[in-house]
């Protein structure tokens, strides 16, 4: 069964009496090469694979005959029936028809945790990259690598070094868990249907042990937040927005503590350095707390 071919696609979509959904981002990939590329960078020979969005099965078949197991969640109830028909001579798949933001990855997950390695493939709704990618580092699992499919403008947000434009809060979000690289570009014509944009597939491979690690998690993402929450303000004005208690002269002491200038702006600062700057000002968010 060749899913590359677009005739085979189209006759499989209209058997099943199916449409594509916009709504759920469906794009299906048509392009042998690409396919081979993700699939190949996925994992190691045993791993287990969690594939998000399969659609009708064409990057699940690759996966599956390179791996262990694939677990591919998809969220659309009326593709089941067709990856039944188009998986079902790989009985290392089990799909299952959730939303993965819904999901209890854990719950879900935690067997094949137990026997080995688990990856993850998938090709990413571009209106819903960011909070996807965002649930699977944050989930505390122990990933060793997502490869994602998504739109060429997240990607170089991803994958872009302090002080570049494109450098935002999801930038140091995904360098405090892994680090991102850019696999390739893949060009509108390789889906159907075609999409409006040129797509890239990045690979985020996981820290065993972060390099960086705040004293409180949930500081450090909020530092993170209001220092790229208004670009343009210098990082103390910024600071003193997400934290009104301690105000504009502390949050610039507390940036000079840091290390740095007082007219920086948060672009310029790595993992680690919002990491030491977060300690920081957990530290004068305890004193001022004392205060009281």
């Amino acid at each position: 069964m060749d899913l590359t071919d677009i005739r085979t696609v189209k006759n499989i979509m209209a058997g099943f009496g199916l449409r594509f959904r916009k709504e759920f981002g469906q794009n299906f990939l048509t392009d042998a090469s690409v396919l081979c590329g993700i699939a190949d960078a996925a994992a190691e020979e045993n791993d287990a694979v969690l594939e998000i969005g399969p659609g009708i099965g064409t990057l699940t078949r690759e996966l599956a005959a390179r791996y262990g197991e694939v677990i591919a969640v998809e969220i659309d109830r009326a593709l089941i029936p067709v990856l039944e028909y188009t998986l079902h001579d790989f009985p290392n798949v089990r799909v299952v028809n959730k939303d993965i933001l819904k999901t209890d990855l854990a719950a879900l997950l935690s067997p094949y945790f137990e026997k080995g390695r688990v990856s993850v493939a998938a090709n990413l709704p571009y209106y819903i990259t960011t909070p996807i990618l965002m649930e699977l580092l944050e989930s505390g699992l122990p990933f060793h690598s997502i490869t994602a499919m998504m739109q060429t403008e997240v990607a170089e947000r991803l994958t872009a070094p302090a002080g570049d434009g494109a450098y935002g809060a999801i930038t140091v979000a995904v360098n405090y868990y892994g680090t991102a690289k850019r696999l390739f570009t893949v060009p509108p014509t390789s889906f159907l249907p075609p999409p409006s944009v040129t797509s890239a597939v990045v690979q985020i491979t996981l820290h065993e042990k972060k390099p960086f690690v705040p004293k409180d998690e949930t500081i450090f993402r909020k530092t993170v937040r209001a220092a790229f929450a208004q670009r343009r303000k210098t990082l103390p004005n910024a600071l003193s927005s997400g934290f009104p208690t301690l105000g504009k002269e502390r949050c610039a002491d507390l940036v000079a503590a840091a290390g740095h200038r007082t007219d920086i702006r948060g672009e310029r600062l790595s993992v680690g350095e919002f990491v030491a700057l977060s300690d920081l000002v957990a530290e004068a968010l305890r004193e001022t707390e004392d205060a009281k």
